[in-house]
């Protein structure tokens, strides 16, 4: 459980979203908008957080985390491509009096035109106050203040919410950081890889696995409400859709068939789960009760449908169909029918994935190698994000603004999970303990 306390303070000169002006030396007042990259990222700085008295605690001394959140919250921001954050170790030590008062004149000369600054402090109950404040260092003022009171075992979800707070403040974007990521992860030869279903944070931090590897896990994808994953798992060889309760630890069957069963995905609202099964060689789209029960038919077309998602507003399905001849993209209303193709240009088209904003549809492309790319729900616009040998599954970020992907390297079959940020220039490995394949991006943390 993670509460918030403070107000969020804007600046009386700003209305609106922040904007960050990169035209002009990196001092300059923060007045434009942020779509920095390489040398016109914006330099934030960011010392430890200190305690009015280091006290120890399950995770730690409050002195030790003070520096570990700190280290998070540059780790955080730097992933994001806009920003240059310089940690504790290229700054001076700040005291507990100076969260409130900055030296300014010194953060001045760093060429830091924006100031994180906080405080760890222990609280009677066991609990610990984290402090994150935000300062535009040219014109010496407060943006923005957030407290959270959290378990000392969560301490990392504290960092991750005040980055979250000082993206959302810099940028005008939803947040991201404080989320997880289940995907499955993959140990043993090429040709007989252990499939275990497991989850972490949007840092790679806090690892664990679901499932022990005697069933095939495959493509999971987070309930709505963060509490259910729903999954493939093949025992004996059979498909079976599974939904893993996080809380519990219990797991719900489905459905179960000796047909072949492919992606299953929720609704938006958790109610359904969207799924592909073959029949006597036909490949359809089907919808069940996420409670289970009978599947509804939703496509009727010769060939192979797999379903890919809904729209965020639950009355559209994309999904992917060889009807016209080769692998391709289309869009059909949320109870089927009203098909209609949006891929054209070349190539194959596979995995789609409705970004959460509505605005866009991640795929992926194949055309020689495998190429992780978007288009507008109409087809319009279609761009490439990467070009690596073999990328795919793409999964969003919870603002719609970062794509994950697996990617596998030419050769050896080893897989790792990147992402990359819709300029196509910021990508990234996260660290996985083993190969990883099939991410799946959940939303916010409640």
């Amino acid at each position: 459980m993670i509460f918030s306390l403070f107000k969020d303070r804007t600046l009386s000169a700003v209305a609106g979203t922040i904007a960050l002006f990169f035209s002009t030396p990196a001092a300059a007042q923060l007045t434009g908008s942020v779509t920095a990259e390489g040398d016109n990222q914006l330099v934030i700085a960011v010392p430890g957080l200190p305690t009015p008295q280091s006290t120890n605690t399950a995770a730690g001394s409050t002195a030790e985390l003070g520096n570990k959140i700190s280290d998070v919250i540059v780790s955080d921001l730097r992933s994001s491509g806009l920003f240059q954050p310089v940690g504790r170790s290229q700054v001076r030590t700040i005291s507990f009096n100076e969260v409130t008062a900055p030296q300014f004149p010194y953060w001045t000369t760093t060429n830091a035109s924006a100031l994180i600054q906080g405080f760890v402090r222990s609280n009677n109950d066991g609990k610990l106050t984290v402090g994150c404040y935000l300062y535009d260092v040219a014109l010496e003022s407060e943006l923005t203040r957030q407290g959270f009171v959290v378990n000392p075992r969560d301490w990392r979800r504290a960092a991750h919410k005040c980055a979250d707070s000082i993206y959302s403040r810099l940028t005008g974007e939803s947040p991201f950081f404080d989320s997880r990521i289940a995907y499955i992860a993959e140990t043993g030869p090429k040709d007989n890889r252990r499939k275990r279903l497991a989850i972490m944070d949007s840092d790679g931090a806090n690892h664990r696995f679901i499932t022990n590897g005697q069933a095939t896990a495959l493509t999971p994808r987070f309930s709505p409400d963060y509490k259910q994953i729903v999954y493939l798992s093949f025992l004996d060889g059979n498909p079976r859709i599974y939904v893993y309760e996080i809380g519990t630890g219990r797991q719900r069957l489905i459905t179960q068939s000796t047909n072949p069963t492919f992606a299953p995905r929720w609704s938006p609202d958790g109610k359904t789960i969207l799924y592909s099964m073959a029949i006597a060689g036909n490949t359809d789209i089907y919808k069940v009760s996420a409670q289970g029960g009978e599947p509804t038919r939703l496509t009727f077309s010769p060939g192979i449908d797999i379903g890919g998602s809904f729209s965020p507003d639950g009355s559209r399905i994309v999904f992917e169909s060889d009807r016209s001849g080769s692998q391709q993209l289309y869009v059909m209303s949320a109870n089927g029918g009203n098909e209609r193709r949006i891929s054209f240009g070349g190539g194959r088209f596979a995995t789609p994935e409705w970004s959460p904003r509505g605005d866009l549809i991640a795929f992926t492309k194949i055309a020689g190698n495998f190429r992780v790319g978007v288009m507008t729900p109409s087809g319009s616009g279609q761009r490439l994000l990467t070009n690596s040998w073999q990328d795919e599954a793409p999964t969003w970020a919870p603002n719609g603004r970062i794509i994950q992907f697996f990617r596998t390297t030419r050769g050896s079959g080893k897989t790792g999970i990147w992402q990359v940020d819709l300029t196509g220039k910021n990508e990234r490995q996260l660290p996985t303990p083993v190969n990883g394949s099939d991410p799946a991006w959940g939303p916010l943390l409640p």
